[in-house]
């Protein structure tokens, strides 16, 4: 599979991720929802305080789309500069930072080729080193059992769907630690509770989280 989307890749011209339209990877009316100023997300119980930067819709939406389940694996830089200023609104002043991505299924991984939410992290800790920032990763999180597709659930049923799904891995000492998260969209939530809930009870302190986007329902108004 991975062989013809490189052919179809060569033999047409990239067209914009976000409209479809303009011969660029983004076009400028497409990145300009990702170039907004960070926003603190309307976050409901357990999930910890969380800065996003755009709406999870229209261009946002399709973007992100192209880039998880169509192999736009280039839309890592930008979407990881987006990222990159949400960690830095969430994130506290004058410690090191170590960013937690949320994590995704292995199977959900080898379906993409790719771990799209680790090639976003990893690229909006390179903007944040190159802006004199000390960040790291630590990819803390697994599965430790399977899970239902969220699309579709309930904000209730999502919440039970992954409780206790998550643990730190093992041999990954995260005891004392001051942590961020980090996902690509927050829509209730139930992803980043889980994933807090787990770190502390490995002994981590969840300071903030950071998101590239919010559904409507979790988007400040802006």
């Amino acid at each position: 599979m991975n062989f013809f989307r490189d052919l179809i890749d060569l033999l047409l011209p990239d067209l914009c991720a976000g409209c479809g339209k303009a011969p660029a990877l983004l076009c400028d009316a497409c990145a300009a929802p990702l170039s907004g100023a960070p926003r603190p997300v309307r976050a409901p119980a357990g999930v910890p305080s969380t800065w996003t930067v755009a709406h999870y819709e229209g261009s946002v939406q399709m973007v992100l789309a192209n880039y998880k389940e169509r192999g736009r694996t280039p839309l890592a830089d930008p979407l990881g500069r987006a990222l990159a200023h949400a960690i830095q609104a969430a994130a506290p002043t004058g410690v090191p930072l170590i960013v937690v991505p949320v994590p995704s299924s292995r199977r959900a991984n080898r379906r993409r080729g790719h771990d799209p939410l680790g090639g976003v992290v990893d690229a909006a800790l390179q903007h944040l080193r190159a802006n004199g920032l000390n960040a790291t990763k630590a990819s803390a999180l697994r599965q430790r059992r399977r899970t239902n597709d969220q699309a579709g659930l309930s904000a209730a049923e999502r919440a039970a769907n992954l409780s206790g799904a998550l643990e730190v891995t093992p041999k990954t000492d995260m005891a004392g630690c001051r942590v961020l998260l980090a996902d690509d969209v927050i829509t209730t939530g139930a992803s980043l509770a889980e994933s807090a809930r787990a770190l502390r009870a490995a002994g981590a302190e969840v300071t903030a989280a950071a998101t590239l986007a919010a559904t409507p329902r979790r988007s400040p108004r802006w």
